[in-house]
């Protein structure tokens, strides 16, 4: 039987939503063992002297319990 849990992250980049996604499962990565897969809930953009300066995704990451 397997069982998984599901947590809620957030993660930023200045580099888009690409490598915010990257950036936080890197990161759970280093303390969660057996990541399955992210939903990504939310997108949003940080707005500094009228341009984008960076991006942040909140995201449900799904991992499976030892």
């Amino acid at each position: 039987m397997t069982v998984a849990k599901t947590i809620e992250i957030s993660a930023e980049s200045a580099n888009g939503f690409d490598d915010a996604v990257r950036a936080g499962i890197a990161k759970a990565s280093e303390t969660i063992h057996g990541i399955d897969g992210a939903y990504i809930k939310e997108q949003k953009v940080v707005v500094a002297d009228n341009a984008v300066s960076s991006y942040r995704v909140h995201m449900m990451v799904t991992f499976t319990l030892d």
